[in-house]
């Protein structure tokens, strides 16, 4: 159904809520999604974790998070995105506020499985938000609701003072109420998305699953998913190693190191939106070819230094300044290109948003989760610390080439990209 027949059943004002609320949603969702990274340390010191098992606590929120996003998707294209988003927060805050209750290893784990879910809401947002825009502003509207990435620097920010005040128990309990507060204002402050009111309107029978799974036969999904992998795996994997990499190979103090990876994240999660936009003016492919080009510079750049534990040579070494300035510009780039790849999803993929948006969330989302063991694995062999920009330089000049690759096949083919993803 054209959008334009779609938008008489919507109020004026139904879209501008829609977005902001689930955009609201969003951030508390991915505060909750990262609260290991914080009240994790305390646990690691209270029953005494060794890394590894400190590594899989921390990672299992956010693998469990990116595999349940393809299932998440999918239901919300058969069940609604107001219903699905919901339950999906519900079913959050329940799990983060059992986590408080938690003494076992073992019972944390089983919590981590839950406070999971929360990071799964990005499929069901995108799968609810994209149907209430038009074409040439859905990358603008799911820039803006992508730069709900911003909640985990709320975490960052505020739990730390929660849990020297009351503990780590306290900062899962409040964090759990708070996402139980905001999933029931999200239920009486929005409505069903067009598109799934027009398909209960017109009697349309749900996809089957078989049919859902139908586009990820396509080698352009995997494409997609690529350069997720690398724009949001890639930026979840730099927030989470910078902290270790400022120390290890600069001198930084904790403290510092923290605080300007929690400034690295922020801006990179608001610029997103801008990202959005971008895609929505010039085409979400020129902002793809910018994000690969300049972030193949950057992290060629950034892999220069010969640095080990004890620091980097001076003959090659990058300073610290440079470092930073550097790895600032990349973590902008790969924003606007976080922004840029699901400008393409509801373009290419209009009737299988939840689906496609499921399985390119849930790769980056892994991003997230394999590139971190990536880098310690690296720098464990090699004893580099740069070693980690050399993996990403790998990962992104293999996108930029399938990339151009693809773009020529189809060009020569005849086949042209859907105008609002195109250049």
């Amino acid at each position: 159904m054209p959008f334009s027949e779609k938008t008489q059943s919507m109020s004026a004002g139904e879209p501008a809520r829609a977005l902001w609320i689930s955009t609201v949603a969003f951030t508390v969702c991915f505060a909750v999604w990262t609260i290991f990274a914080i009240i994790g340390i305390r646990i690691k010191q209270e029953l005494g974790l060794n890394e590894a098992e400190f590594g899989l606590l921390v990672g299992t929120p956010v693998l469990t998070g990116s595999v349940v996003r393809i299932l998440l998707g999918i239901w919300t294209s058969r069940y609604g995105g107001r219903l699905v988003y919901t339950l999906t927060m519900l079913a959050a805050a329940v799990a983060t506020f059992l986590l408080s209750y938690a003494t076992t290893y073992a019972e944390m784990l089983i919590a981590g499985l839950g406070v999971g879910l929360a990071g799964g809401s990005f499929a069901v947002g995108v799968a609810y938000v994209s149907p209430f825009f038009p074409p040439d502003k859905q990358g603008t509207a799911l820039g803006i609701f992508g730069a709900g990435n911003v909640g985990a620097a709320v975490t960052k920010f505020a739990a730390p003072f929660v849990l020297i005040a009351w503990g780590w128990q306290a900062v899962a309990e409040i964090w759990a109420l708070v996402l139980a507060a905001t999933a029931i204002i999200f239920w009486f402050s929005t409505t069903d998305d067009p598109a799934f009111r027009d398909r209960r309107s017109r009697g349309v029978a749900s996809k089957s699953f078989l049919q859902e799974f139908a586009p990820l036969r396509s080698v352009q999904v995997w494409r997609f998913s690529l350069y997720y992998f690398f724009a949001f795996g890639g930026f979840v994997a730099l927030s989470l190693w910078l902290p270790r990499y400022l120390v290890g190979v600069y001198g930084f103090n904790l403290e510092a190191a923290g605080m300007i990876a929690a400034a690295y994240s922020i801006p990179g999660s608001i610029f997103r939106a801008f990202g959005g936009v971008l895609s929505d003016k010039k085409g979400a492919r020129s902002v793809m070819y910018a994000m690969l080009a300049v972030s193949a510079v950057a992290t060629l750049i950034l892999s220069l230094p010969a640095a080990s534990a004890s620091g980097s040579d001076p003959a090659f070494g990058v300073t610290a300044v440079i470092f930073i300035v550097v790895i600032f510009v990349l973590g902008f780039f790969m924003s606007l290109g976080k922004a840029a790849v699901y400008k393409h999803i509801p373009a290419y993929y209009p009737e299988s948003v939840g689906a496609v948006g499921g399985i390119v969330g849930m790769m980056g989302g892994l991003g997230g989760f394999i590139l971190p063991i990536a880098f310690g694995l690296l720098k464990d062999i090699t004893g580099l610390w740069s070693s980690c920009f050399l993996l990403l330089f790998v990962i992104v000049v293999a996108s930029l080439i399938w990339m151009h690759l693809s773009v020529k096949q189809l060009s020569r083919q005849g086949h042209s990209a859907p105008a609002v993803a195109a250049t």
